[in-house]
């Protein structure tokens, strides 16, 4: 059995109660930002993606043509795709937001964010509810596991009607295949641990005009609007 100290336990314990207010400020600061953007699309993806990978441009490429259409664009501030977004959308001169978060890998945000619109997070869970909330949309790039867990996040939360339907889409076959294919031979064949419309609930492409045309034909229709997700 594990010893610990009573007194120390309740230190512990009236610490974390304090911390609920650094937990609640940070939700007031991201609230507070995010309603003052119009509506915007998340581009999710690795931090250690190159300049000269091929990824990185068409990060570009899709941030653009999201603010031709109208759209910001969200990413987690950091380097890698997260940069090619904001660079994309800056460039294009649309709203470019980024989540930023220290970790290992990435301890600054990137040069290519609008500072009205850079968001500083302690707390993971905080910035991915802000995520959520302002996306109209989700385009993931390949990435590592931060990448897979905003993937997951947004399609549980769509799956269990949480949140209201929002195009999920895969950029680039080569590198998601491999997992699509499990989820629909294991996860959904042998297991039958998601249900066969699950599979429906995000795209692979290859282009940015076929992710485009997903995010046009999911808004063309009457039931889906573009505000807020909760």
């Amino acid at each position: 059995m594990h010893k610990y100290s009573k007194k120390s336990w309740e230190q512990l314990a009236a610490e974390s109660s304090w911390r609920m207010f650094k937990i609640m400020a940070e939700f007031v600061e991201g609230f507070e930002t995010m309603n003052k953007i119009g509506p915007c699309v998340s581009i999710f993806g690795s931090a250690r993606t190159k300049t000269d990978n091929p990824y990185y441009q068409l990060s570009v490429d899709i941030a653009k043509a999201l603010v031709d259409e109208g759209y910001g664009v969200i990413t987690g501030g950091g380097a890698g795709v997260m940069e090619a977004g904001n660079k994309g959308a800056m460039e294009a001169d649309g709203d470019s937001v980024g989540l930023n978060i220290d970790l290992p890998f990435e301890q600054e945000h990137n040069p290519y964010i609008r500072p009205d619109q850079l968001i500083n997070f302690n707390y993971f869970f905080v910035r991915k509810v802000i995520f959520v909330k302002y996306s109209q949309g989700f385009v993931c790039m390949p990435g590592g596991f931060g990448t897979l867990d905003e993937l997951f996040e947004a399609l549980t939360l769509i799956q269990t009607q949480k949140i209201r339907p929002r195009p999920v889409i895969l950029v680039g076959s080569s590198y998601w295949n491999g997992m699509v294919d499990w989820i629909k031979s294991t996860m959904l064949g042998e297991e039958k641990n998601i249900s066969p419309e699950d599979m429906d609930l995000f795209h692979v492409v290859d282009k940015p005009e076929d992710v485009m045309k997903i995010i046009k034909d999911f808004y063309k229709a009457d039931d889906h609007i573009l505000n807020p997700n909760f």
